[in-house]
C-alpha cells in the first residue's frame, strides 16, 4: 500500500517519468528498425554475409548495457554529448538489432518458394516480389521481432537513468541512494508495467498484420 501511495501522491512526476520512457524507446524502435529491417533483408540476397552480420549483432548483444553506456562516453564526449539521451538512444539502437535482423532474415527466408516462383512468372521486379509478396507473409515475424528489441529496451532504458538519460529507472537509481524501498518498487513496478502494455500491443499488432489466409489457418487449428 505503501508502493501505491507513493505513485498517487507522485503521479505528475510519474506520468512524465514514463512519457520520457516511452520516448526514449519509441526513438530507439523509430532508428533501429529501418536499419534492421534492411540488414536483414539485404543478407537474404546475400547469404556470404549472413552469418557475419549476425555474429555482429549477437556480440553487440552480448555486451553489459551499462558498459555499452561506459563505451559510448569518451567517444560522445567529443561533441558535447557524452551524457544524457543521445548515448542512451545509441546504445539502445545498437542492442536492438540482433532481434530485428535475425526475425526479418528468417521471415524472408521463410516465405514459402511456390509464392516467390509464382511472382516471377507474373513478371513482378525483384523489388515488386519484395514489396508485394515477401514482406506482406514475413510481416507477423518481423513485428516479433520488434516486440523482442521494444520490451528489452523498456527494461535497458531503465539502466539509462545513470547516465542522465532520465525515465523511470530514476526512481530505482535515487530508491537505492536513499534506500526508499517504495521508491524503488514504484519504479520496478511501473517498468515492468510498462513492458507487458507493449508487448500487449505489439502481440495485437502482429495478429493483425498476419495475412488473412494465415489468420483463418490459425482459427482452425484452434
Amino acid at each position: 500500500m505503501s508502493t501505491l501511495r507513493f505513485i498517487v501522491d507522485n503521479f505528475s512526476e510519474v506520468m512524465y517519468l514514463c512519457w520520457e520512457h516511452v520516448w526514449i524507446v519509441g526513438i530507439t524502435l523509430l532508428i533501429a528498425t529501418p536499419i534492421g529491417v534492411v540488414l536483414g533483408i539485404v543478407i537474404t540476397r546475400h547469404e556470404q554475409f549472413s552469418s557475419r552480420v549476425l555474429n555482429g549483432a549477437n556480440i553487440l548483444m552480448t555486451i553489459p548495457s551499462l558498459a555499452l553506456f561506459g563505451l559510448m562516453l569518451p567517444i560522445l564526449a567529443i561533441f558535447n554529448m557524452g551524457l544524457g539521451k543521445v548515448p542512451a538512444v545509441i546504445a539502445l539502437v545498437l542492442c536492438s538489432q540482433l532481434p530485428i535482423i535475425r526475425n526479418t532474415y528468417t521471415a524472408i527466408k521463410n516465405v514459402p518458394p511456390s509464392l516467390v516462383d509464382a511472382g516471377k512468372g507474373m513478371g513482378m521486379s525483384k523489388w515488386k516480389l519484395l514489396r508485394e509478396v515477401e514482406i506482406p507473409l514475413a510481416a507477423p515475424l518481423i513485428i516479433a521481432g520488434l516486440r523482442t528489441a521494444a520490451v528489452m529496451n523498456i527494461g535497458v532504458a531503465a539502466i539509462a537513468t545513470y547516465i542522465g538519460a532520465g525515465g523511470l529507472g530514476v526512481y530505482i537509481q535515487q530508491g537505492i541512494a536513499r534506500v526508499y524501498p517504495e521508491m524503488i518498487l514504484s519504479g520496478a513496478i511501473l517498468v515492468s508495467l510498462l513492458a507487458i502494455i507493449v508487448d500487449g500491443g505489439m502481440a495485437l499488432l502482429e495478429r493483425i498484420a498476419a495475412p488473412e489466409g494465415i489468420r483463418v489457418q490459425r482459427k482452425l487449428s484452434r
